[in-house]
C-alpha cells in the first residue's frame, strides 16, 4: 500500500514539473513571437510615414491618407504586442515563482 502512495506522489510530481517546464517554454516562445511582431511594426510605421511624406509632398492626397490609416493600425497592433509582452512576463514570472514555491513547499 505505501508502495502505490509513494509511486503516485512521484507520478504527480513528474506530471507538475513537465507541465510546467512546457507553460516556461511556452511563455518564452510567446515572449520572443512578441519581440518579432514589435520590430514588424516599427518597420512597417517607419516605412508608412516615409511613404506618407512622399505622396504629400508629390500632391497623392489619396495615397497619404491610405498611408495615415496603415500607420493607425501599425500602432494599434503595436500598442496589442506590447500588451500581449506584458503578460507574458507576467505569466513567466508567476510560473517561476510557483515553480520555487512547490520545490520548497
Amino acid at each position: 500500500m505505501g508502495r502505490r502512495i509513494l509511486a503516485l506522489l512521484c507520478f504527480a510530481l513528474l506530471c507538475s514539473a513537465l507541465a510546467l517546464g512546457s507553460d516556461v517554454r511556452q511563455d518564452r516562445r510567446d515572449i520572443r513571437h512578441d519581440r518579432v511582431d514589435r520590430r514588424q511594426d516599427r518597420r512597417d510605421i517607419k516605412r508608412d510615414r516615409r511613404d506618407m511624406r512622399h505622396d504629400i509632398k508629390n500632391g497623392n492626397l489619396r495615397d497619404a491618407r491610405r498611408d495615415r490609416r496603415d500607420i493607425r493600425r501599425d500602432k494599434h497592433d503595436l500598442r496589442g504586442d506590447r500588451r500581449d509582452l506584458r503578460h507574458d512576463r507576467h505569466d513567466r514570472r508567476a510560473d517561476r515563482h510557483n515553480f520555487h514555491h512547490k520545490r520548497r513547499g
